[in-house]
């Protein structure tokens, strides 16, 4: 073959291949819209570090300044005012925080109002790794990357005069107290409070941040905006309420609602100049380290090049061949989101802020995470970790239980070292129940088994883990009033079933331990569901504290996330087949396998299944505990990823809480999932692709389906390991040593 037919043949094949790469087929726009609150902006995968436009500040002066605290994500995608770029932001919570240390460029005279400052802007573009957009009032391009604990920031000007702002005092937290020095003419350092996630007042935390940018400023000063005066003579005060600048004010500020700003005259057109930034947990220093270590001499590009090159490292770890471009990018946009959080903590010394303790550090043993979502992900992103990235959840693993040492407790959300107590139930033992007995092992088991097991057993108040946990070990159940006395708002079933589901997976782990008579306790503790269920409405219902069932009741209250007696966002129906430990003992309250599985249909066909909240979303996988119904599981899993998982904004059915709506989409598309947390198994279903390809611990697990042409697609037939394959429900370590799962599919 000739050289030019060779040059042309490689060209042709390596534009493929850059085509096909996984982070191509990210669009991280997907569930930045229907309250998915997942983030578009520059991140790392798991990294400390993200640089997020934040658009949810209105330009409205009338409006209450801190309205962007009534929104749970720094960014809307129907929204178009920009303010700045947000660093270190949370994507796919629930609840309003971070979304602090705001960048902007602007153009012209210097304006610190974010309400003037702020701008409409266009052509926006994302990719893993990567954020842009044009600032149509400056006519400013500004582009943003990241690496795992630092961000750098590039701005394009017009000629002209341009500025470099930096806002303390707003974004998403509901703290506004910042110090800010000037370390040189280019440089400055500080601290952001944050906290009050859920409006926990415990919870607060500062950030430390160092930033750079990289030319020489014509001025440069601080801002502070005045306290509201109030009072006769306030009407004659000219600063009452507005924003005062200080050029000469000294080598730092500290206060409420602060800022930094660089200003530079003559700038030619096109101009760039860069912001970079490092942010720490425990001290400014540690944030300087992070920057020097992580970016040194690296260019814009190099950082962007870098940070595209680890998410495709890292997605593609699975790899995914035949079904649709949309079914692909759905897949790896939904893997990308389950890679955001936990994120690290530890700076790149090792250092970070002990769990409860501040002002205090520690050095961590591996990588230090954060941000645990645990109500959410104990169902199945650590699951997904366990499987794919094993050494990330071993780390994650750790840092549980040096949160354990730390205070005293094993996490329940915890945030930044502080404990957020958001949601209900004991979700660290499922977690560790399930990585330990699915052969994760390099943790300090005696430590965490010791942590989980004073959780099950600690009396009254005392009891961090479970409030109410007196009446669940005397009655088997928890009765509506003892939590809270406003019916509205008590949450005892919820709060039972859950400690249901931990108690079951702590049993396992008891048994594998050789404590017989304490796994013994919490099987029949784990059988207490039975108090709830009440054969009049067919479904789990709420107890009094006279033992009676709750009168008058409605099943269906709760759908819409209106307040309800005994349930926690959602309905009985929600709830009533969350008991995923003992299926079994359910259909025979039930009235047997038949009446279960019409009575799960149900939920399906009336719409009284909630595809955007987790106490339901393994709902389709019960169907296959019955054999000869399995069929109902591929039918509906199939639907709802058609329906509610798309490539579009709203492309999440709600709130992703932290990657766990993602996480299921991702295991569904493989073709099993994770039906019971703490327990070792998986539940079989239609793939979605013709062949996948997971790299885990024991090597590369291959899932393959053999497909007719059109129509609706059902499991004819199963191999695993070669070998004909009839149950439905596998265990982890018969995946793995099987090494290769095939599917031979009807229409």
């Amino acid at each position: 073959m000739k050289k030019t037919a060779l040059l042309l043949l490689f060209a042709t094949v390596t534009t493929a291949v850059v085509a096909q790469s996984p982070a191509d087929r990210v669009n991280p726009f997907v569930g930045t819209t229907n309250f998915g609150t997942t983030n578009p902006g520059a991140v790392c995968p798991n990294g400390m570090m993200s640089v997020v436009p934040l658009n949810v500040m209105g330009s409205d002066k009338n409006v209450f300044d801190k309205d962007a605290r009534w929104w749970s994500a720094p960014y809307e995608r129907t929204n178009s005012f920009f303010t700045g770029f947000a660093h270190g932001a949370l994507s796919g919570v629930g609840c309003p925080d971070m979304g602090s240390l705001l960048t902007i460029a602007t153009s012209g005279e210097l304006e610190v109002d974010y309400h003037e400052y702020g701008t409409d802007y266009s052509d926006e573009t994302a990719s893993p790794g990567y954020y842009s957009l044009m600032l149509d009032r400056y006519g400013i391009r500004a582009e943003a990357t990241a690496t795992l604990r630092s961000s750098a920031e590039k701005y394009t000007f017009p000629a002209g005069k341009g500025n470099i702002l930096i806002n303390l005092g707003e974004g998403l937290t509901n703290e506004s107290g910042a110090m800010v020095r000037r370390v040189s003419d280019t440089e400055i350092e500080g601290t952001k409070l944050l906290g009050t996630f859920c409006y926990n007042p415990q919870a607060v935390f500062p950030v430390y941040f160092v930033m750079r940018v990289s030319k020489r400023p014509s001025s440069a000063g601080y801002w502070k905006k005045q306290r509201l005066m109030e009072g006769p003579e306030a009407e004659w005060t000219p600063d009452n309420g507005q924003y005062k600048l200080y050029t000469s004010y000294g080598r730092e500020l500290a206060g409420d609602d602060v800022g930094y700003w660089f200003s530079y005259d003559n700038l030619e057109e096109g101009e760039q100049i860069e912001v970079r930034m490092g942010i720490s947990y425990v001290s400014a220093e540690n944030a300087r380290l992070n920057l020097e270590t992580e970016q040194g001499d690296a260019s814009f590009d190099d950082l962007r090049s870098a940070a595209r090159s680890q998410w495709n490292e890292t997605l593609g770890r699975i790899r995914i061949f035949g079904g649709s471009d949309r079914q692909q990018e759905v897949f790896y946009t939904a893997l990308y989101h389950t890679l955001i959080h936990p994120s690290l903590l530890n700076d790149v010394n090792g250092e970070y802020p002990l769990m409860e303790r501040s002002g205090e550090t520690g050095v961590a043993d591996g990588e230090r995470y954060t941000v645990f979502s645990l109500w959410d992900t104990y169902r199945n992103l650590h699951q997904l970790m366990t499987l794919v990235y094993p050494e990330k959840q071993t780390d994650m693993l750790r840092s549980m239980v040096a949160m354990y040492r730390e205070w005293g407790w094993l996490p329940k959300w915890e945030l930044y070292g502080r404990e957020t107590f958001t949601m209900e139930g004991d979700p660290s033992i499922p977690v560790i129940a399930d990585s330990w007995l699915k052969g994760l092992r390099d943790f300090d088991m005696d430590a965490a088994y010791e942590a989980m097991k004073k959780s099950a057993t600690t009396e009254g108040a005392q009891n961090k883990m479970r409030p109410d946990t007196d009446p669940y070990c005397e009655r088997g159940y928890i009765p509506l009033g003892y939590y809270a006395a406003d019916m509205s708002g008590d949450n005892s079933v919820s709060h039972a079933l859950e400690y249901y589901v931990a108690d079951h997976a702590l049993s396992l782990l008891a048994e594998e331990r050789g404590d017989r008579e304490f796994a013994e306790l919490l099987r029949k503790r784990a059988a207490g569901y039975k108090h709830y269920y009440s054969s009049e409405s067919g479904t789990l219902r709420p107890r009094t504290m006279d033992g009676r069932f709750l009168t008058p009741f409605d099943a269906r209250q709760g759908e819409n996330f209106e307040p309800v007696p005994g349930f926690h966002e959602g309905s009985a129906w929600n709830y009533t087949f969350y008991v995923p430990h003992d299926i079994d003992g359910l259909a025979k309250l039930m009235g047997g396998g038949r009446k279960f599985v019409t009575k799960l249909q149900k939920v399906f066909d009336e719409g009284l299944y909630d595809p955007a909240n987790e106490p339901d979303i393994a709902y389709p996988y019960l169907f296959s505990r019955f054999a000869g119904e399995e069929w109902r599981t591929q039918k509906e899993v199939a639907r709802l990823l058609k329906e509610y998982f798309t490539t579009e904004a709203d492309g999440i059915p709600g709130n992703d809480d932290t990657g766990t709506m993602s996480a299921w989409a991702v295991f569904s598309m493989l073709g099993f999932y994770p039906d019971c947390p703490g327990e070792p198994y998986y539940t079989l279903t239609t793939p979605t692709f013709d062949r996948a390809e997971i790299d885990t611990a024991g090597g590369t697990l291959v899932i393959e389906a053999v497909r007719p042409a059109g129509g609706e697609q059902f499991i004819k037939s199963m191999k695993l390991g070669g070998k004909p394959l009839k149950k439905y429900r596998i265990s982890h370590d018969e995946l793995l040593k099987g090494g290769r799962l095939t599917f031979e599919l009807k229409n």
